[in-house]
């Protein structure tokens, strides 16, 4: 740290210097991340509330009133007229309340003390921080032909030590969206916590039904579903951090809540105890200005910038790996490795493409930055590395 201060135009010269080094979403060359540039009406709602903390509510009652207004909407959104939850850091922290939720649930209504997990080699990495801070044992369910969650996998690996089962709607590296209504079924019929995670697909998938595209059941309409991360800051356009994890039942934070007695409120069940209250309002924001019409509006071009992508690889010989059912085409090169081709895209025109592990293969997100321009000169350069 300096003796003396430093002049404000100094400071700001060196800021920007250390941003340049940034990429930025606006040059389309972002193609592998599942975040995006937040709205400029939401940019200016999260400057409005950046000093308003939830972690207190009591001091801040109306940022409060509306994380719960904004719990509601994105509850109804997911068929779930009474909503509990919270607007929270990302799909990371979410997914891990909902792990702690469902552990502390089964341990105190099931007795189970050393637990379980089973979800499937597709799932987020988020889980196995959750299984680590939880002390629960992650068993692997199969995945099937279509990279998807193997349901007979699901029947074979439960036990009296399963506390949750995991599915996805939006698979992080292929999109894809699990059979949730089978195994809600299943978690249904043996009282197994299951939760969803559609970080991804959460913002996407009921704006896309609202428009006629055709997709299986995936949330509180199904019986068995306890709870499921749903996004903002990825197709929300909201900015980041804004996750949201929404239970069923009121219960499910109550098992997970501490005392915080010197607080204005007596009990928090969150992860962090400080929570921005900015991503909270824009999300609500954001909620109220574009509606489901302007939602479903984006999603639907998204949409076809992913066909126009699919059919495009296919046309010049690439193999397009599984029929894109959101916003994400991951696809090879008929001779080189995902790594060595991600590593030609970048030297040649500073493309970050993501490789996908399960399986391998270059794996492009279709995200709002990312437009038919930038696609058309993103393919002229895979014709040139065919």
């Amino acid at each position: 740290m300096n003796d003396l201060p430093i002049d404000e135009e100094e400071i700001l010269k060196e800021l920007d210097s250390i941003q340049s080094e940034d990429l930025k979403y606006s040059s389309g060359r972002i193609l592998g991340s599942m975040c995006t540039e937040a709205h400029p009406f939401a940019k200016k709602v999260y400057t409005k509330f950046l000093d308003s903390n939830l972690g207190d509510p009591g001091l801040f009652k109306g940022t409060k009133a509306t994380e719960e207004k904004t719990i509601q909407i994105i509850g109804r959104l997911l068929n779930l007229d009474n909503a509990y939850g919270n607007i929270v850091t990302g799909g990371t922290e979410a997914n891990i309340m909902a792990v702690r939720a469902a552990r502390n649930h089964a341990r105190k209504y099931k007795g189970i003390k050393e637990g379980e997990i089973i979800l499937p080699r597709s799932a987020h990495f988020s889980f196995k921080k959750a299984a680590d801070m939880m002390n629960l044992k992650i068993v692997e369910a199969d995945l099937d032909d279509n990279y998807k969650i193997d349901v007979d996998s699901i029947k074979r690996k439960i036990s009296d030590k399963t506390v949750a089962i995991v599915a996805i709607a939006g698979t992080t590296e292929l999109g894809l969206i699990d059979p949730i209504e089978e195994i809600s079924k299943i978690a249904h019929e043996n009282n197994i916590f299951f939760h969803v995670d559609a970080a991804f697909g959460g913002f996407s998938i009921p704006f896309l039904k609202n428009i006629g595209f055709e997709y299986p059941e995936f949330d509180f309409k199904l019986e068995g579903v306890s709870s499921i991360t749903v996004d903002p800051h990825k197709m929300g356009l909201a900015p980041i951090p804004a996750g949201g994890i929404i239970f069923r039942k009121k219960e499910y934070l109550e098992v997970m809540a501490v005392d915080s007695p010197y607080l204005t409120v007596k009990t928090q069940s969150t992860i962090v105890g400080t929570r921005l209250g900015a991503s909270t309002v824009a999300t609500y924001a954001l909620l109220k200005y574009f509606g489901k019409s302007g939602y479903s509006k984006m999603a639907k071009g998204l949409m076809e910038n992913t066909y126009f992508l699919r059919d495009s690889l296919k046309e010049i010989g690439y193999e397009v790996i599984v029929e894109p059912e959101l916003n994400i085409v991951a696809f090879n090169h008929p001779e080189k490795s995902p790594e060595k081709l991600s590593e030609e895209l970048e030297k040649i025109n500073g493309w970050k493409v993501s490789v996908a592990n399960c399986p391998k293969a270059i794996r492009i997100v279709l995200m709002n930055h990312v437009t038919k321009t930038h696609l058309k000169e993103f393919l002229n350069d895979l014709k040139s590395l065919y």
